[in-house]
């Protein structure tokens, strides 16, 4: 499965909004039967990170609850949370906050004192074959202060190697989903 970095797409909700960093990265999946809703994609990015990762979120809520920012706190039954997570507008799992939800589209994010981010988890058919459709995942960050460009220094690199991680991730679990019978 092959992950490409591309222009932050035209035609995401977060693409008249105001953000000092963005990247964006997409993938292709398949979806025959067109049955993959955007609710799908959205809960499956919360499954989706490698495993490695919990450590250093883990690492990252120590850290910056020091300095009063949020955390996900602890969530004691993730599964649970996930099995009743609706993905709509308003509703919270973990950090992320769901911003807009279209049939498309999902946003996630958060705004804290130091900085402001959104997740798009944009799909959009491919033309160029029938049943396969691009996953485009793109990040956008506001700083609100310098501590926040100062937060983001160390975080920007290990950004730019999960998330391409979650999107293979996202699309894994989303084509296994739908070849599975119902």
């Amino acid at each position: 499965m092959k992950i490409t970095k591309v222009n932050f797409p035209s035609n995401s909700l977060l693409n008249n909004t105001v953000y000092e960093y963005v990247d964006s990265y997409q993938g292709n999946y398949i979806d025959a039967q067109n049955q993959i809703s955007s609710t799908d994609i959205g809960k499956a990015f919360f499954t989706s990170a490698p495993n490695w990762t919990a450590k250093l979120f883990e690492l990252r809520n120590k850290i910056v609850s020091l300095f009063g920012l949020k955390t996900d706190g602890k969530v004691k039954n993730r599964k649970e949370l996930l099995d009743n997570f609706n993905c709509e507008p308003s509703e919270r799992l973990g950090l992320f906050k769901v911003y807009h939800k279209t049939e498309n589209e999902v946003i996630l994010g958060e705004d804290d004192k130091h900085l402001n981010f959104r997740i798009s988890l944009l799909k959009e058919k491919d033309l160029n074959t029938v049943d396969t459709m691009k996953l485009t995942i793109s990040t956008t960050v506001k700083f609100n202060n310098w501590f926040g460009k100062l937060y983001f220094l160390p975080v920007k690199p290990f950004h730019q190697i999960i998330v391409p991680r979650m999107l293979k991730g996202i699309i894994a679990q989303l084509e296994a989903a739908s070849e599975a019978p119902n």
